[in-house]
């Protein structure tokens, strides 16, 4: 990751949780993540990603693009619901034009498309936020 290599130790934040009383904050495990490079894992599906992040008691897997403000594949959405029975959620360019490719996801994250100009820097913007979620309520009728 840009980060450097990360270590995650599923058992350590779970036993943590616990710890401080935390148990009803639910975790979610970015499977494939944006801005990594993936030469550790890249022999392993996102559907096996996302399956091993159950197996380690995430309470959902976040679906994400190469980078931020960037879509993340969706065909890789039907592919990861069907392999586990947590919460599949998007996390990454999601707009109101390819909304539509993501609804089968349990959850949207939204950020850079939600800020001024679309740029994730920036000031969240009503004007977007609202055309967003009329867009939205629209689909749901």
């Amino acid at each position: 990751a840009d980060e450097g290599i990360i270590n995650a130790c599923a058992g350590d934040l779970l036993r943590y949780r616990k710890h401080i009383g935390a148990e009803h904050i639910q975790i979610f495990a970015d499977i494939k993540k944006k801005h990594s490079a993936h030469a550790l894992t890249a022999d392993v599906s996102v559907a096996q990603t996302a399956a091993a992040a159950q197996l380690f008691l995430a309470d959902g897997v976040v679906l994400t693009g190469t980078a931020t403000g960037h879509p993340a594949d969706p065909c890789q959405l039907p592919e990861v619901k069907q392999a586990v029975k947590i919460p599949v959620l998007v996390g990454s360019g999601v707009t109101l034009e390819n909304v539509r490719d993501y609804l089968d996801a349990d959850a949207l994250i939204i950020g850079s498309y939600f800020k001024k100009e679309g740029y994730w820097a920036n000031a969240v913007d009503p004007d977007r936020v609202k055309k967003f979620m009329e867009y939205i309520s629209k689909l749901r009728e």
